[in-house]
């Protein structure tokens, strides 16, 4: 499906409607849950999966990954009061004590310490209020734009919220940080790593029970409040294919355990039905545009980055592009010129979409040039 129009980008987000909630996936728990392909950002599976939700200590995804962007893992830092007298659960830090910025992820995320997301906060932002500043900014950076951060440990609060595709997002730019996968998938840890004056040692352990109970696992973290109820966001990964599952909600004595099996059974199911597909090559040619007063009568149009989607066998028949460029482009032309768009469409809903761009410079004929042409024409 070609729609040959006069040019009019728009700004599209790929695959933020989900498509449909599959009876196959089971009976959920969650309040709110999603499935989500990180590298499309299509969503595969959703039940309330875009409402804005308390979401505890899931909430540690983001800073995590914030300070491993801004901050520098060879700092000391020191420990406050203030961090010191965090609400379980907690490392037991002491004020004063010193340990390694690098060194306190592992206490974050293995062991969801909200002392040392405290500490962490301090050291990096100057301040919690302006390390959930930070936060806020980042995520609404990424595509992450139902989310507000009020505590860098997920502890409840006014204003603390992120939809389950909002983590599904985070935490999938997050898994591109090859230090985050490192860390969330270390079995154990002792800290300090080295020796370091005013120290004291601990033993950390991964609490992350779903990275042994699916194929493929990468991830990520668990959560739980009063408020929130018992929240995981989990990632796996087989063959050329992440998946991301975030279950927010969870509710009783069963929550527990249903955090990690709502995910569970959206990552089989995602895995069960869906294959990427290249549906956009990088440097493909997709079209041509006929150009006037150029040396040349038309220049192909071409796409500079792969799209892969997440497919299921019967999408794959009925996926279609649609490409919108001029009618025509007067000359000169530029190798690389931004000319038009494609969107990948299945059933009226964009999966993705791409520039295309001239493959090739075409000069302007001179005037001498197009008066010859003209008369050639009589």
């Amino acid at each position: 499906m070609k729609c040959k129009q006069g040019l009019f980008l728009l700004t599209l987000v790929i695959g933020a409607t989900p498509i449909f909630a599959d009876s196959s996936v089971g009976t959920l728990g969650a309040k709110g849950a999603i499935l989500v392909e990180p590298e499309s950002k299509r969503i595969l599976y959703s039940v309330h999966g875009e409402e804005p939700l308390p979401m505890a200590s899931t909430t540690k995804i983001m800073t995590c990954i914030l300070v491993l962007e801004k901050g520098n893992l060879d700092d000391i830092v020191t420990v406050s009061k203030q961090a010191s007298q965090a609400p379980p659960v907690k490392l037991k830090l002491k004020a004063g004590e010193k340990q390694k910025l690098g060194d306190l992820l592992y206490s974050l995320m293995l062991e969801s310490h909200n002392d040392t997301s405290v500490a962490i906060a301090e050291h990096v932002g100057g301040s919690v209020e302006e390390f959930c500043n930070m936060m806020t900014e980042m995520a609404h950076s990424i595509g992450a734009t139902q989310s507000s951060f009020k505590t860098p440990n997920g502890l409840d609060a006014e204003g603390h919220y992120a939809s389950p595709y909002d983590l599904a997002i985070i935490a999938g730019y997050a898994l591109e940080n090859p230090k985050f996968v490192e860390i969330i998938n270390t079995p154990n840890k002792t800290i300090p790593s080295e020796a370091l004056e005013g120290s004291y040692r601990h033993d950390l352990q991964n609490k992350n029970r779903f990275l042994s109970m699916v194929s493929g696992a990468n991830g990520v973290k668990t959560g739980y409040t009063s408020k929130a109820g018992h929240c995981f966001v989990g990632a796996a990964k087989r063959d050329d294919m992440q998946l991301i599952g975030v279950a927010l909600g969870n509710f009783g004595n069963s929550g527990k355990s249903r955090k990690y099996t709502d995910v569970q059974k959206m990552i089989e199911y995602g895995f069960k039905n869906f294959k990427p597909y290249v549906i956009i090559d990088n440097n493909q040619i997709l079209d041509t545009i006929a150009v006037t007063y150029g040396k040349s009568k038309d220049v192909k149009l071409v796409a500079q980055e792969q799209l892969k989607i997440p497919l299921t066998k019967e999408e794959v028949e009925k996926v279609k592009l649609s490409i919108t460029k001029p009618d025509a482009m007067e000359a000169p032309i530029k190798k690389d010129q931004e000319i038009g768009r494609v969107d990948i469409v299945l059933d009226g809903l964009v999966l993705g979409t791409t520039p295309l761009y001239a493959e090739s410079d075409v000069a302007k004929m001179t005037l001498l040039e197009r008066f010859k042409e003209y008369m050639q024409t009589l």
